[in-house]
This record gives structure tokens, C-alpha cells and sequence, in this order.
């Protein structure tokens, strides 16, 4: 480019780059690099791309083989997929960055948001166990490590996480809520849940806090490892433990991450209660729950999408039918599942597969301003 055109106007021209062109542009000289890794070039970059950048598809799935004992043994292996028209043609395995390491070998990921995969674990230090939050930008190669706080009353309390970013701050936060386990603590009326119910992590204060928000009512129970985060909300799906029959009903609790207010939102009776297999996925920027019978003849799968703004709202999409047994994966960005049979929709696993998790992410620059491979705590 030209060294006569001002560099404010080079770079009003570069920020409508992809990330990968971006980066390489950063060693074109010192002044350039310092902008493109500046917050505020990060927050434009987003914003001129935001329904633009390229998105993945993403599997995280265990590789079981042999350990030296006779035994077996597990792994965490990750495969990303260009979710376009080429898909699923153009694949790749990133390599996990070292940040993972330090987590105990199989972490899980808590939440997919704006290109940054937020996974949880703990590491032992001196024999002691350290939770710990580890958000990953596969796109460049950058992860940071957020120390989790003190898990306290471990037997009748529970922790719910959840991750995400809102697009108008890009500004990722981590929410953690200690819960009362209604299993443990039947009949004990008089306990509470003190310490703070609900602590917030925001990476632009990399600091925790006590949020003093609402708090979801003592009766509800998160399913911790079925949520989803859309635009900045973040879902879980929950129980409602308190019924007249001894069972409980199925729900959803949100949390918006930037009131840092839970609501929650009540399902169609139809498959509420107790007898169904609910899963939360996102389609598009829709939030969809994926309903089958807990003893079900052909094996389908009604999709129930969540409608804008009204969240008692639920409209049944479509009933899915795959034509041999399989499980639902998720969802691609066109709207197409994808279902995990002898090979996840025609991706080709590496190794014998245990359990999978599908996540879609799109590329970005975030976590591009931040220290390489810092912890805060």
C-alpha cells in the first residue's frame, strides 16, 4: 500500500480484512502491529464483520486407546471444519494450546461465544486442585486462564458456569452460581446458600466480583452440561424440583450478561414434565430445544425454536427423522444437522471416538490485545 495514503485511512481499509490476512499484516512494521492489536481496532474489526467472518464447526470428542497399565485411556482431540459450501472438505486439527495442559486431561467446554471457546477444569498444585477457566481464540492461536474462585460447602452446594460475550463490548465474561443440591439437602429447610450465589468474571477488569442480581429460585437445579450462549444470554437447562408428585418439570434459566439478571422461561406442557430428553442448541441466532421421547419408536427428534422477544413462545420447526440410529450433534450454520453415526456428518475422526461435542464458532481477533498465555487469578 501506498506510503503516501495516511496510515488511519490504510488501516480503515485493512480492518474490512479476514483474520488470517490481518495477522500476517501485522509484521508489515511496529505501527502497524500496535494498531491491530489495540482494543479499539479489535472492537471495529468485529463490528464490520460481525455477520461476515468465517465460521467453524468444531468437534471436541475423546480418543480411547490403551495406557501402558492395560487399561484404557482417554484423550481430548479437536477437529475444525470451514462451515461453508465446501463443508465438510476443509478441515483441520488445532493444536490445543499449552494453557490446556495445565487442566486435568479431560476439560469440557462451557460456552462458545463470538470465536472464543471458554473451557473448565482444574489443575493440582502441590496436591491441591485449582478450578480453573481457560478462553481459547483457535483463529490466532491465543489463549488466557482465569482461576476460578474457592468451591466452598462441596456435598450440598453445586456450580452452574456458563460463558459469553456481548457484542456491543466484546467483552467476555464468565459467570459461576453455587447452588443447593435439592438431592443433599432434603429436609434441611434452614440451610442457605451463603457464600455469594452468583460471582461474575470480566476480562477488561480481570477480576471476579459478587453479583447482586436476582437469584434463581432454591428449587431449581441446572443441567450444567446442556446450555447454550446467544448474543450475550447465556441458557441452561433446568429443573424445577418442587411438584406435587415427588417428580419435577423441565425449564429454562437465562442470564443476560450485561443486566446480569436471570430470568426464567417457562416450556410448552406438551414436553415439559418428566418422560422426554431435552437438548438447547443454537440455530442461527435463535435458541431451539431438540425434544425425543425417552422410549422412542423411530428415533426423532422434534425442534422447538424459542420466538424473538417472547420467550413463553415456542414454535415447532420440523420433526427429524435420520435413517439409522444416531445422535444429534447440533446444528450448522445453514440450519443442517448434523448427527454423529460411525463419523460425525462425514468428518473423518482421528482414533476411536468416545464422547463428542459439536461447537460453531467464527473467526475473530479477540484475546489478540491480551498477555500470551496469562493466568489472572
Amino acid at each position: 500500500m501506498s506510503d503516501n495514503i495516511p496510515v488511519e485511512i490504510q488501516l480503515e481499509i485493512v480492518k474490512w480484512l479476514p483474520v488470517k490476512s490481518l495477522i500476517q499484516c501485522r509484521s508489515v512494521s511496529k505501527t502497524w502491529k500496535s494498531i491491530i492489536d489495540s482494543s479499539d481496532f479489535i472492537k471495529k474489526h468485529s463490528r464490520c464483520h460481525r455477520t461476515q467472518l468465517q465460521h467453524h464447526v468444531l468437534v471436541m470428542y475423546e480418543d480411547m486407546f490403551f495406557s501402558v497399565d492395560g487399561g484404557y485411556d482417554r484423550e481430548a482431540k479437536y477437529v475444525s471444519v470451514v462451515d461453508d459450501h465446501t463443508f465438510p472438505e476443509h478441515k483441520l486439527s488445532p493444536n490445543p494450546p499449552q494453557l490446556l495442559g495445565m487442566l486435568a486431561r479431560l476439560c469440557r467446554i462451557i460456552g462458545s461465544s463470538h470465536g472464543l471457546l471458554a473451557l473448565y477444569g482444574g489443575i493440582y498444585r502441590d496436591g491441591r486442585r485449582t478450578d480453573m477457566a481457560v478462553l481459547w481464540n483457535i483463529s490466532i492461536r491465543k489463549a488466557v486462564a482465569v482461576a476460578m474462585p474457592l468451591n466452598v460447602g462441596e456435598g450440598i452446594y453445586r456450580i452452574a458456569i456458563g460463558f459469553g460475550v456481548f457484542h456491543k463490548t466484546n467483552d467476555p465474561k464468565i459467570v459461576k452460581i453455587t447452588y443447593l443440591d435439592h438431592h443433599k439437602t432434603k429436609g434441611m429447610e434452614s440451610v442457605t446458600c451463603n457464600p455469594p450465589g452468583v460471582e461474575v468474571f470480566t476480562l477488561s477488569t480481570r477480576a471476579w466480583r459478587r453479583s447482586y442480581g436476582n437469584l434463581p429460585r432454591k428449587s431449581i437445579q441446572f443441567d450444567d452440561y446442556n446450555n447454550v450462549v446467544i448474543d450475550g444470554v447465556y441458557y441452561w437447562l433446568a429443573k424445577d424440583v418442587i411438584t406435587v408428585d415427588g417428580g419435577f418439570r423441565f425449564m429454562i434459566i437465562s442470564f443476560d450478561m450485561t443486566s446480569e439478571e436471570f430470568r426464567e422461561v417457562n416450556l410448552p406442557n406438551s414436553f415439559a414434565s418428566m418422560g422426554y430428553i431435552l437438548s438447547l442448541y443454537k440455530l442461527g441466532e435463535s435458541l431451539v430445544v431438540v425434544v425425543q421421547d425417552e422410549h422412542p419408536i423411530n428415533g426423532a427428534f422434534d425442534v422447538w425454536m424459542m420466538g424473538d422477544g417472547v420467550p413463553k413462545s415456542f414454535t415447532k420447526l420440523w420433526a427429524i427423522t435420520p435413517n439409522v440410529h444416531a445422535l444429534l450433534a447440533g446444528f450448522r450454520k445453514s440450519g443442517e444437522a448434523i448427527f454423529e453415526t460411525l463419523v460425525i456428518n462425514n468428518i473423518v475422526i482421528d482414533g476411536s471416538m468416545g464422547l463428542y461435542y459439536t461447537y460453531q464458532y467464527m473467526e475473530t481477533l479477540l484475546l489478540l490485545d491480551q498477555p500470551k498465555c496469562m493466568v489472572y487469578e
